[in-house]
């Protein structure tokens, strides 16, 4: 409540207690015709008192011209008798008890009335202020009103195959018949399952719009609060709305906050997470029947449901989400497309191809980049500059070009993407280089962006040791061009992944001719208390030392391999490192022709020489660097 409904509130009520106590007490108003009581015994001794009437002290009454008047008499006992002894008529009535004013019963309740005040402020704030103080058990389900835009079917796209399962719940809401002509029965619940930012809450919103029946929608997160049996009670509570309205469609978001595997605590004690998923349990397939009540969930933790609720009868259907193929991208695109102004020359097939493991929600926010930086450039239109530059921002981190470099932190730098650069062109099995760049981006001082030509699933072993000489290029490059005492820390996330992937190869993939196709080493997933102590993964140390020794054998043979590449091609590490340091950035193309066809890159804009430049990264061949554009 704010101060401006605090004020009004205080106004009406003194206010009222004021109307009253003038229409209960109108004796405390003044009145007209008073008389002092002398005057009174004056004018009874003269005999011009006609009438009186007497209320407790308070005399009224008339004279003899007909005026009225009123006293107050003090407690005079021989009054009655010289009233009569004039002749004057009496008329007495007697005092009405004196009732408390509406304010004193204020007063006197109001430390009471603060009381309860305060203590109805606190329970409304830790039951974060809705269903009133006494509304524990409230379920906070949220109705899907009309009103708002609505999204459909047509708006949600790269995840056709989860949109079919989807779509047969909502026909069957709308038209049962069709299905229950043949005997079968409504899903209790669909669970959609997948990484984050594939687009689950949307599709749920999606099936709000496409289905003629109530949606409620709830988070995990709303059932678990500090009392006992509140999320138990919200449960019940849900479902009854459900029954109220059915058919109808309950969304549950982040299912995962509510329904984890019971017993998972050190303790294994009855606490109130559990009881509120025993409660979805029963509600869901118990003896009482839901007709009508459609369950929709959505996690990405499946690995810690509890089982029972991923059985046939409570959530009969798994609908798995998954990252959108290059189709599925380009589509994605086209949709967030639509809210803003592109340019004709915007290809996103191209960026779609260039997006390989982009979520929906990186995708939507790569378009939404391209328009913010449009917009700084003050353009009216988005180009194929900008989706490009936000692409690059998005992938690789923002450009640091306010990062003060030497000459000589740029010419090393050169050399090791360099060194990268020419190890991924000479392995037949790497993917093809995108962009070359020693611009810092991000955490890193330069990076080679190489990008599958297609969707890949599977590795194989071919592809996983030319990504370890790829990665090992850079150091090589480095040592064979400064030396081996020049050579930096700038290889530490370079040794850091060719370590990871030859470790997986031996203990996850089971790629190594020594130990055979076996997992070996300790579980690494996330930890899961209640499933990760209990369980033991451990191996001798006879098993680790051959673990050590054949992830090294892998490392060691893509150092060689990586080393006799840059060796024999050392000419096209040196055309190449000129190159970056002259242009800064160049894409796959511009290093293809160069290697291959001996082609300097093409710029818009012709390089400038500067020889006062000092300061330049190429200081020693008198050039001014140019950014790519």
């Amino acid at each position: 409540m704010n101060f401006k409904n605090l004020m009004m509130w205080a106004i009406i009520v003194f206010l009222t207690i004021g109307l009253y106590n003038m229409f209960k007490h109108p004796q405390n108003i003044q009145q007209k015709n008073n008389i002092s009581f002398s005057e009174f015994l004056n004018e009874v001794d003269n005999g011009r008192v006609v009438q009186v009437d007497i209320k407790g002290n308070n005399i009224s009454g008339i004279l003899s011209n007909g005026k009225n008047f009123n006293t107050y008499a003090p407690n005079d006992p021989n009054l009655v008798e010289k009233l009569s002894d004039k002749g004057v008529g009496i008329t007495a009535t007697p005092t009405e008890d004196k009732m408390p004013s509406l304010l004193g019963v204020l007063l006197s309740w109001f430390p009471m009335l603060l009381l309860i005040g305060v203590w109805i402020f606190f329970m409304r704030q830790m039951q974060g202020g809705k269903g009133g103080a006494m509304g524990f058990g409230r379920s906070k389900a949220k109705l899907m009103s009309d009103s708002k835009k609505k999204v459909i079917f047509d708006d949600v796209a790269g995840i056709d195959e989860a949109k079919e399962e989807v779509q047969e719940i909502v026909e069957f809401l709308r038209d049962p018949r069709k299905f229950m002509r043949l005997g079968g029965k409504i899903p209790k619940g669909a669970l959609l399952i997948g990484p984050p930012g594939t687009g689950k809450t949307l599709l749920a919103k999606a099936i709000a719009g496409e289905a003629d029946v109530p949606f409620f929608t709830i988070s995990g997160s709303d059932f678990v609060e500090m009392f006992v049996g509140v999320g138990a009670a919200r449960v019940r509570d849900m479902f009854e709305q459900g029954k109220k309205n059915a058919p109808c469609i309950i969304f549950i978001d982040e299912l995962d906050a509510v329904g984890r595997s019971r017993g998972a605590g050190l303790g294994g004690g009855n606490d109130e997470r559990e009881q509120t998923l025993n409660q979805i349990l029963v509600e869901m397939d118990g003896f009482e029947t839901n007709e009508g009540v459609v369950i929709i969930a959505a996690t990405n933790r499946p690995d810690v449901l509890d089982p029972a609720l991923l059985r046939p009868g409570r959530f009969d259907r798994q609908v798995v989400v998954s990252l959108p193929d290059i189709v599925g991208r380009e589509k994605i695109l086209k949709i967030h497309a639509k809210k803003i102004s592109l340019g004709p020359d915007v290809k996103l097939r191209t960026i779609a191809r260039g997006t390989p493991g982009f979520s929906g929600a990186d995708l939507a926010n790569l378009i939404n980049e391209s328009a913010l930086l449009a917009a700084r450039k003050n353009k009216r239109i988005v180009t194929m500059q900008e989706v490009e530059e936000s692409k690059d921002k998005v992938m690789m981190g923002a450009e640091r070009r306010s990062m003060v470099m030497t000459e000589e932190d740029k010419k090393l730098t050169a050399y090791h993407e360099g060194g990268h650069a020419i190890v991924a062109l000479n392995e037949k099995a790497s993917d093809p280089i995108h962009k070359a760049t020693i611009i810092p981006r991000g955490t890193a001082l330069g990076v080679v962006w190489t990008l599958p030509e297609r969707d890949k699933y599977s590795h194989s072993r071919e592809y996983l040791k030319a990504n370890i000489s790829k990665a090992m290029g850079g150091r090589i490059a480095e040592e064979l061009i400064f030396g081996h005492e020049k050579v930096t820390s700038g290889a530490a996330s370079d040794i850091q992944m060719a370590t990871k992937l030859a470790k997986d190869m031996v203990t996850r993939f089971g790629m190594s001719t020594e130990l055979g196709p076996q997992t070996y080493g300790e579980n690494e997933d996330e930890v899961f208390l209640g499933r990760s102590i209990t369980r033991h993964q451990q191996m001798s140390e006879e098993t680790a030392n051959k673990v050590d020794v054949e992830i090294k054998k892998i490392v060691d043979a893509g150092y060689k391999r990586a080393k006799k590449i840059l060796t024999e091609k050392i000419d096209d590490m040196h055309k190449l490192a000129k190159a970056l340091i002259l242009y800064e950035t160049l894409t796959g193309d511009e290093i293809n022709d160069l290697i291959f066809k001996n082609k300097s890159p093409k710029r818009t804009e012709d390089l400038k020489e500067d020889e006062n430049d000092k300061t330049s990264a190429l200081g020693s061949l008198g050039l001014k660097p140019k950014p790519a554009h």
